[in-house]
Formats: structure tokens, C-alpha cells, sequence
């Protein structure tokens, strides 16, 4: 395979091992490196030929999917079967909890329903800005008895 030459990322060898580098949770510059190109060059060619674009967020798609369960699953709580082995028996089975982490319960919330949990939050303000100063000339003015 020669390294660095698109045509060959446009054959289905090609496209399966981006794949599987994509799926792997390979970033984008370990992909180029190990097609034997720089990552600027890896986004022309995501540009120019879709092919490549759809197997690289394909690829991702997956192991982005998995994160996201296991975070959730986290952010829950689940149960689990511990199993002692001996000699390739079974000799104990224990059920163990994980409590909810509320580390990943944040997170989640945070991305998932940001207008609500998001630290950030957007508010209007509305009505004059009033200045020492010009509470000052009101006052001045109120004095004078008129408008100036």
C-alpha cells in the first residue's frame, strides 16, 4: 500500500480500516499519521471525497454510542455478577451494586439539558442604568424646582 495516495482510502480495504481506526477512537491526526499524511490534509480530502467523510463519522458514530451508554449507565447506577473461578469452576457468585455517580449525573445533565443545568445562565436585564451622577442632577434639579 503506498502511504500518503487517496485513491487507495477510496477502495473498500481502504475504507474498512478507516473505519475500524475511527472506531477504534482513533483522533483525527493519529488517523492521517497512520495513513501517512497530516491531519490538514485528511480534512481536504474529507471535503473533497464524501466517501471517506461518511466512514470516518460512521466509525465514530459507534464508539461515540458506547461512551454514551457507559456514561449513562453510570450516571444511573447498575448491578453486576462478581464470579470466583477455581480450576475453571465456579465457585462464588456474588451481585454487586455501582450507586448512581452524580459526577456523570452532572455531565449528563449538563449537555444533555443545558437551557435548565448549564452554569451559565442567560438572563435579561432590562430599564435604565442610573448613575450616581445623575441621581445627583435629578436631585439638583428637583431642587431648582423645574427642568433645568
Amino acid at each position: 500500500m503506498a502511504k500518503g495516495k487517496y485513491e487507495y482510502w477510496l477502495t473498500p480495504e481502504g475504507l474498512l480500516q478507516l473505519e475500524g481506526w475511527a472506531r477504534d477512537g482513533l483522533t483525527d491526526e493519529q488517523i492521517a499519521g497512520n495513513m501517512g499524511i497530516r491531519r490538514e490534509t485528511l480534512y481536504a480530502w474529507c471535503k473533497k471525497y464524501s466517501n471517506i467523510s461518511n466512514t470516518l463519522k460512521k466509525g465514530k458514530e459507534v464508539v461515540d454510542r458506547q461512551v454514551e451508554n457507559a456514561l449513562l449507565k453510570r450516571a444511573l447506577g447498575y448491578h453486576y455478577d462478581e464470579i470466583t473461578m477455581e480450576n475453571g469452576i465456579e465457585t462464588k457468585r456474588v451481585t454487586k451494586e455501582v450507586i448512581p455517580d452524580t459526577t456523570a449525573q452532572i455531565f449528563w445533565l449538563k449537555n444533555r439539558r443545558p437551557d435548565k443545568w448549564r452554569d451559565k445562565q442567560d438572563l435579561q436585564v432590562s430599564g435604565a442604568l442610573e448613575t450616581e451622577q445623575s441621581k445627583l442632577d435629578d436631585l439638583i434639579r428637583q431642587m431648582r424646582g423645574g427642568d433645568g
